[in-house]
């Protein structure tokens, strides 16, 4: 690794550091400290039968009693050691409440996005090699129809074929295999849209530079000449794309678990949210946000290794030429 890519990485570790400290401290805002204290309108509610010295016990043991920077350090300070306190509701760790459902969440989220990769890259492999009437047509228009249409809205046509029609999977048991899968599709059909659009995009510019005629001249199959020159240079801003729908996908997968009933992130939270449970919400929250963070740390961090014509910060810049481009661009396929 050279020194510019490094002191990159570097940067841009400090950059994410920084990143998941405000969203912390915003998250930390939002629920514990804007006017009415959330905390202290659910003890006070007569519903929840909490005594005058109960409520007082508790908002000592919280911490709430304290000033807000010292709250907030408390609470940073526990985060980082990975103690996220203890729920309102239940009495017990939210870290052990929500490492009972995490898995459950990442396994949905990963099988939606691969889901998600395999449809954008068959739908745009036949944006290029099917015939124009169907390729420029109908496939075209898929990531549109995909985007319009809520996931929720795919999960319940899902369900009801799938599940009560067809039998492939029981409605009873979601955490199957098949009704997994069905999930996961569910999920991951609006996210291929974004991604097939970018992909497609970028296939059409690829397909038309002076490496891929010279390749076609060769009598390079549509497979390889796909997969080995077009592929590749086409799918880095994918990588931005698929970083920056992270969000998504974790949101989507909280909908998701909700229409197919799963045990998940999803039925945490809205628990925590019907039962007022903050210390739950918050803790899902920061943790949301520093996997997104993250993840769009690596796709940066990544983005170099892929394309080296990308300027890192820090070195020298140097633009390729038109012919720069040209040159490798051929010489690759002819060589290839």
């Amino acid at each position: 690794m050279s020194k510019a890519y490094l002191n990159y990485a570097g940067k841009r570790f400090v950059q994410a550091i920084v990143v998941i400290l405000l969203a912390y401290v915003f998250t930390f805002v939002v629920v514990s400290i804007l006017p009415g204290d959330p905390i202290t309108n659910v003890l006070n509610n007569p519903q929840n039968g909490f005594t005058p010295e109960e409520i007082k016990e508790i908002i000592a043991a919280q911490g709430l009693d304290k000033p807000v920077p010292v709250q907030l350090w408390t609470a940073f300070s526990s985060f980082v050691t990975g103690d996220l306190g203890l729920s309102m509701r239940t009495n017990r760790p939210v870290a052990t409440l929500i490492a009972e459902v995490l898995p459950s969440t990442l396994i949905l989220a990963s099988t939606g996005l691969v889901v998600a990769l395999l449809l954008s890259a068959v739908i745009a492999y036949g944006t290029q090699f099917l015939p124009k009437r169907f390729g420029q047509g109908l496939l075209r228009a898929f990531p549109s129809l995909f985007l319009s249409v809520p996931n929720f809205v795919i999960g319940l046509v899902l369900i009801h074929l799938f599940g009560f029609q067809l039998g492939v999977f029981r409605v009873i048991e979601p955490d199957s295999f098949w009704a997994t899968l069905f999930a996961a599709i569910a999920l991951g059909i609006p996210i291929s849209a974004q991604i097939a659009e970018v992909l497609i995009a970028n296939l059409d510019h690829e397909s038309g530079q002076d490496y891929a005629a010279v390749a076609r001249g060769r009598g390079l199959g549509q497979m390889r000449l796909f997969a080995k020159h077009l592929l590749k240079p086409s799918s880095l801003p994918v990588i931005t794309v698929i970083a920056l729908t992270i969000g998504e996908l974790l949101g989507g997968s909280l909908i998701t678990e909700t229409v197919f009933g799963r045990n998940g992130l999803g039925s945490l939270v809205q628990r925590s949210v019907s039962t007022q449970d903050l210390p739950v919400l918050q803790a899902v929250v920061s943790l949301a946000a520093m996997v997104f963070v993250i993840v769009n740390l690596i796709a940066d961090l990544t983005y170099p290794l892929l394309d080296p014509r990308v300027k890192l910060l820090g070195a020298p810049e140097r633009r390729p030429t038109a012919a720069d481009e040209s040159s490798v661009d051929i010489s690759k396929a002819v060589t290839s």
